[in-house]
């Protein structure tokens, strides 16, 4: 039987790390090549992961679940073994920046078991969770089947309350066959961060910003205060419309939104329903959001002839098969996508930054294809840890994925940029400031700017920014209570606050305190609804995505200042700024090899996670619905 590289490779880097314990008292040299080894083996075991996990996402069957699941076990060992072996080095006085790779390593550590049975049990199951999302379809009674891509399209687009409550019921019924796995998988994770030294898994996860879990959790919270009279006055206004747009469906008497009526699958961001909550001042409806999705087409269509096949087919024909048919029409689907690539890429370019290699244009999926299952939700990687550069994503031509793209390369960048860095460092400076790159780009994606590459006629006058401001706040404000509720219940399953008897009650009661947002209908235990959100069964920590939306704003506005701009907050592009650039360059090319805090305030002259940024770039929007909603009573 043929082993394959990768395999084999990772075993190599597995026994390669293997030293047998020594009595005597360690010393600097020792330490020193410890971490030398400790890099190369994380580097091969990282590598190889990659190239795993990019063919199980991207090729989804039995075969690419139980390499991904083999790998990823014996990339937790090697992750165990280094942490046990450099725990030898606790006492040892060291240089800074050594001492610093011994704490990421050690608060890096997979919440995985050191039993071989019980490892083995935990990637498998990781795996099958995963792949079960990737997977997922709703099907109606006719037989037609919707992957989760249809399912975004339709919450999106659909503006009749009993056809969306179907398709949320059936897409969340995706969730119920996990439930039972991921509570055994709830426990080995436990088991594993238990035996690290940390009181549950959701302990550990808190343990990689610097600071105790607790003083982050605060730092969390004390944000969240900041930002919380905002979002309620939204809220409120959101609400108000609703009733007005769908009546009874819309009208709870405890104040709750119906979830299923936000535009959105999860209720997690709320700006495709613009076009019902906009404002109705005549003053202010006049000036409506630049219509991006008929701009694009229209430039791609006229800068790329092989894209317009698919864009026409897009344009006459209301079947999502339209996008998969034909040879020629996905050929024409994939020109189309690359060019919403090129718009974010040469965002980045205009600040300085090189072009992205031959190989990303090469090797990312930019469509779904259409013989095969593939996990669509969109992510970047740097699969050689180098320059290997991909994303993966099911690309279609209209604004959400306008401003996706930027955001998936600011992983990319920041990716290359600190990948001289040794491989322990070779992270962001926390996990939300990866997810904030790419969002603080996209807020340059102003009316300015979109007139600037052709894709707007004119610049609004400054009476236009609240309708903009309303658009940008039902994505970027309504989404964090739902991340906060998230990672809240995920902390509260790991802390056995929440038993497994309660979980979906819990997770309704948490949407409800922080968002304001209630299930169509009535669920019960045999739902396992947190499932259907991918995050869940992949494991992903989600806390992150609430700090990006925070982080994001103290970026741009030290980008902005970088640039010399001076003006309102929310009208600053830093688009072509060489200087805003080289501001940003340098915050990304320091990686993981300083604490955040140092390294946020170098970008933005503040060391904490600070909502004032937020605030001032929608003071105008906060001002104006505390009137509409004053009105309204």
């Amino acid at each position: 039987m043929r082993i394959p590289a990768v395999l084999l490779a990772c075993s190599i880097a597995v026994s390669a790390v293997a030293q047998k314990p020594s009595t005597a008292p360690p010393t600097v040299a020792e330490a020193k090549a410890f971490l030398d080894r400790a890099n190369a083996a994380l580097f091969k075991a990282a590598t190889d992961g990659s190239h795993a996990e990019w063919l199980a996402e991207t090729y989804i069957n039995e075969d690419s679940e139980a390499t991904t699941a083999l790998l990823n076990e014996q990339s937790s060992k090697l992750s165990l073994d280094l942490i046990a072996e450099s725990h030898r080095f606790d006492k040892l006085t060291l240089p800074a920046e050594m001492r610093r790779q011994m704490m990421l390593l050690q608060v890096g550590a997979p919440a995985a078991p050191h039993d071989p049975k019980l490892l083995a049990e935990e990637t498998k199951l990781a795996a099958s969770l995963t792949g079960a999302y990737g997977k997922g379809k709703y099907c109606d009674a006719a037989g037609k089947c919707m992957g989760v891509d249809d399912v975004d399209t339709f919450m999106a687009k659909t503006r009749d309350a009993d056809a969306l409550t179907k398709v949320w019921v059936g897409w969340h019924n995706v969730g119920t066959p996990m439930r039972k796995d991921y509570e055994r998988f709830i426990e080995l994770q436990n088991i594993g961060a238990k035996e690290q030294g940390y009181k549950d898994t959701g302990d550990l996860w808190r343990a990689g910003y610097d600071m105790t879990p607790a003083q982050f959790s605060a730092e969390v919270n004390r944000a969240w205060a900041q930002l919380e009279p905002l979002y309620r006055e939204l809220h409120t206004y959101v609400r108000h419309r609703l009733i007005a747009k769908y009546g009874a469906a819309a009208d709870r008497k405890d104040g709750m939104i119906p979830a299923q009526l936000l535009g959105n699958t999860w209720a997690q961001e709320w700006g495709n329903i613009y076009d019902v909550v906009a404002p109705t001042d005549p003053k202010l409806s006049q000036f409506k959001p630049v219509n991006l999705e008929a701009a694009l087409t229209r430039q791609i269509t006229a800068n790329d002839p092989s894209a317009k096949l698919y864009l026409q087919c897009l344009a006459e024909s209301t079947d999502a098969a339209c996008a998969k048919g034909a040879d020629a029409v996905q050929a024409s689907h994939l020109a189309a996508s690359k060019d919403m690539v090129k718009y974010g890429e040469s965002f980045f370019t205009s600040l300085g930054f090189q072009p992205l290699p031959k190989t990303f244009w090469e090797r990312s999926q930019f469509v779904h294809p259409r013989d095969r299952d593939v996990v669509c939700h969109a992510s970047a990687w740097d699969v050689d840890q180098v320059d290997d550069l991909r994303v993966k994503m099911c690309i279609e031509v209209n604004d959400d994925y306008f401003t996706t793209v930027h955001h998936e390369l600011g992983h990319n960048f920041y990716q290359r940029a600190y990948n001289q860095q040794p491989m322990i460092f070779r992270g962001g400076a926390n996990d939300g400031f990866h997810e904030a790159i790419g969002d603080a780009i996209a807020l340059s994606i102003t009316p300015s700017y979109l007139k600037q590459i052709g894709l707007a006629e004119s610049e609004p006058p400054a009476e236009a920014d609240i309708p903009l401001q309303l658009r940008t706040a039902l994505d970027k404000i309504a989404f964090l209570p739902f991340a906060l509720a998230l990672d809240t219940w995920r902390w509260q399953v790991f802390s056995g606050e929440i038993k497994p008897a309660d979980y979906n009650k819990a997770w309704w009661q948490l949407r409800e305190k922080y968002q304001g947002v209630a299930p169509p209908v009535e669920r019960s235990e045999a739902d396992f609804d947190p499932g259907a959100k991918m995050h869940v069964p992949a494991n992903v920590p989600y806390v992150r995505y609430f700090l990006a939306r925070i982080y994001q704003f103290q970026f741009y506005k030290a980008m902005c200042d970088a640039s010399g701009y001076k003006g309102p907050l929310n009208r600053c592009s830093f688009y072509g700024s060489k200087a805003a650039g080289d501001k940003l360059n340098a915050m990304l090319m320091a990686g993981q090899s300083q604490p955040w805090q140092q390294t946020l305030k170098t970008m933005t002259g503040s060391d904490h996670l600070d909502a004032g940024p937020m605030m001032e770039y929608f003071a105008p929007l906060y001002n104006w619905l505390k009137q509409q909603n004053a009105a309204a009573k």
